[in-house]
């Protein structure tokens, strides 16, 4: 116990210790408190000067950053102006980043105009920007013309497809055929491939472009118009008058010959392929190319430049469609319908923004004038065809002209008939089909009214006959070997081929009707029989009467092969057939009468004074007939 309460006494006086140094140390840090309070209140003065130099040095630092960026916008305005003043030709690429430049500074200065020298430096950014743009005009306006040069003819035809490239022989003109017929032609046009035209170096593009972009954005808008319109509406009237295109008013073409004239249309659905295919499809791509994103400036551009082309081609066209009509224009008028029928779809894709609208409506006019003008060709034809007052009639009663004519214009006709088909629904949308077996027909009709009346002009009946079935004849071969059969119909085929056996018929009674009487046994008007009636004891005739009949046949028939060996039968076949028909009804007549009535001639005097024929002499002397021949020809 005594231990622990001496511990006990010994933690007492420790806790009394531990309390007095902890009164003392409350004490000391008391007095630190008020010193550091005392400290605070003399660094506030210094804290103040600090914090101002502080803010000093961060306006300083400020102010030194804006001047460097001043100083460096000087510096950039300084090196493009280097740049600009050596002009965009050695290097256009730096010289268009220096307008660039150039447009940030006036921008930075423009919104940074407290600095007392802006207005001077917007000043003179602004007039060396003026500079600038005027020598890209210049540039633009060089470059431009540089790679702007008219095609040649030759260029143009490379680019052709070969069936329409002109041949060696001929002088542009359109390629040849190869000796196809024009609807076959028209066929290898669907397929045809033509090589783009390469009007300015694709290298050069970009940089007509970039020069073009300086200029809109410097508000040069009218100027770049000007310069690309006038440049290349030049050039390309350059290409179309090398290649021969001219203007030529509806006088002009009255003054022209019909050979002269018809050339000039070969040559001009030519010169429309190429322009259209070639010449301004390449202008459009250029145009699209140098003026992309400017599409107002751009659709404006094409248009002008193209314009004048245009109405000249067209033009002569007009000039044509209204002409004095005839029917060899016919067909001129169905090629030109029928190029601006092909080059329609090409023509609305070129020519489709408003800018090109008076062109685009012209060429559709033109379309339908020349459909107009043709149909009315055809009217006119119809009439001529049936008021043809031709006096001169062929003496030897073969195909007239007019029906060769007439055929083979039905026959081109037909070449063109999927054209024709277009051209009947521009103004009616009943069947095409009927609208051409309809204007067929009534051409056929108006030809055989007209031949009916030729055919009245021969004072011989029997070569009235022959010139008709001659010409019927011909009209059915023809229609049977071609097209037109499937239209005109088996019936109106059967028809005709009838009618032209009707006239071969007729041409035997008349001709022969007279020399057959001869070989009968009683004379005209008499009741009696024909030669092979009764027996030869029984005869009714006289020894001279039998004289009379065999001297009558004999002049008789040598008048008919004089005056019918004259005449003609054009077609072998219908030639052998009538002279055929003719020995069938002669000959046996005429052996029937030798074989009754020859003894009697015979047996007297003088028989071959006569009997100049045997029925086997007849023969060949029926094979002279319809061939043709001259009077000095028959004696020979």
């Amino acid at each position: 116990m005594e231990a622990l309460s001496e511990r006990a006494g010994f933690i007492r006086d420790s806790l009394r210790k531990s309390q007095t140094i902890t009164d003392n140390m409350v004490s000391i840090l008391g007095s630190f408190d008020h010193r550091l309070s005392a400290l605070e209140t003399a660094m506030r003065p210094t804290q103040i000067r600090t914090n101002s130099i502080r803010r000093a040095h961060e306006n300083i630092d400020k102010t030194l950053k804006a001047a460097e960026v001043i100083l460096a916008q000087f510096d950039l305005t300084r090196k493009a102006e280097a740049k600009i003043l050596k002009g965009p030709h050695e290097d256009l690429e730096s010289y268009l980043e220096a307008i660039d430049q150039l447009r940030a500074n006036v921008k930075f200065f423009s919104s940074n105009k407290g600095f007392k020298s802006s207005d001077g430096v917007l000043n003179h950014a602004n007039n060396l920007l003026a500079k600038a743009i005027s020598k890209l005009e210049d540039e633009f306006r060089q470059l431009l013309t540089i790679y702007s040069k008219p095609v040649e003819p030759d260029r143009l035809y490379d680019c052709l497809p070969n069936s329409l490239r002109p041949s060696s022989t001929s002088n542009g003109g359109q390629g040849d055929a190869g000796g196809k017929s024009h609807s076959e032609h028209q066929k290898n046009l669907e397929t045809a491939v033509y090589t783009p035209l390469t009007l300015i170096p694709p290298r050069v593009l970009p940089l007509l472009h970039d020069l073009a972009q300086q200029m809109v954005q410097a508000g040069h808008q009218q100027q770049l118009f000007r310069i690309y319109r006038d440049t290349r509406a030049s050039v390309l009237e350059q290409s179309l008058k090398k290649l021969g295109v001219e203007r030529l008013s509806k006088d002009d073409l009255q003054k022209m010959q019909w050979e002269v004239l018809e050339a000039k249309i070969g040559n001009w659905i030519h010169y429309m392929r190429i322009s259209v295919k070639l010449l301004f499809s390449g202008e459009k791509t250029i145009c699209d190319q140098i003026l992309d994103g400017f599409d107002s400036l751009r659709d404006q551009c094409f248009a002008e430049v193209t314009a004048n082309s245009v109405a000249v081609l067209l033009s002569f066209g007009e000039a044509i469609a209204k002409s004095k009509r005839s029917p060899e224009k016919l067909f001129v008028l169905l090629d030109m319908y029928e190029i601006l029928r092909e080059l329609q779809s090409e023509i609305e894709v070129l020519f489709q923004t408003k800018a090109c609208l008076e062109m685009r409506e012209s060429a559709l006019s033109l379309t339908r004038r020349l459909a107009q003008t043709a149909q009315e060709t055809f009217g006119d034809f119809e009439e001529a065809v049936e008021k043809d007052a031709t006096k001169t009639a062929v003496q030897d009663g073969t195909v007239h002209p007019l029906t060769s004519y007439v055929i083979n214009y039905v026959k081109f006709l037909f070449d063109y008939q999927s054209t024709l088909k277009q051209l009947f629904q521009e103004f009616d949308e009943s069947d095409p089909d009927a609208q051409l077996a309809t204007v067929t027909t009534r051409i056929m009709h108006a030809l055989q009214n007209n031949l009916d009346g030729k055919s009245k002009q021969y004072k011989d009946p029997a070569l009235t006959q022959l010139f008709l079935m001659n010409n019927i004849h011909y009209i059915v071969r023809t229609v049977r070997r071609s097209e037109a059969k499937d239209l005109l119909g088996d019936d109106w085929v059967q028809i005709h081929r009838r009618i032209v056996q009707q006239h071969a018929n007729h041409y035997k009674r008349v001709s022969w009707a007279k020399i057959l009487q001869c070989l009968t046994v009683q004379g005209p008007g008499s009741s009696g029989g024909s030669a092979t009636g009764g027996d030869a004891s029984g005869s009714v005739l006289s020894r001279t009467t039998v004289k009379d009949r065999f001297k009558t046949f004999n002049v008789q028939f040598e008048e008919l092969h004089q005056r019918q060996s004259q005449w003609t039968v054009p077609d072998s076949e219908l030639r052998e057939s009538l002279r055929l028909a003719v020995a069938e009804i002669l000959l046996p007549a005429y052996r029937s009468f030798m074989k009754r009535f020859g003894p009697l001639i015979e047996n007297g005097k003088n028989p071959q004074k006569y009997i100049r024929y045997t029925p086997e002499d007849l023969e060949p002397i029926l094979n002279e007939f319809f061939e043709g021949k001259t009077w000095n020809e028959q004696k020979r």
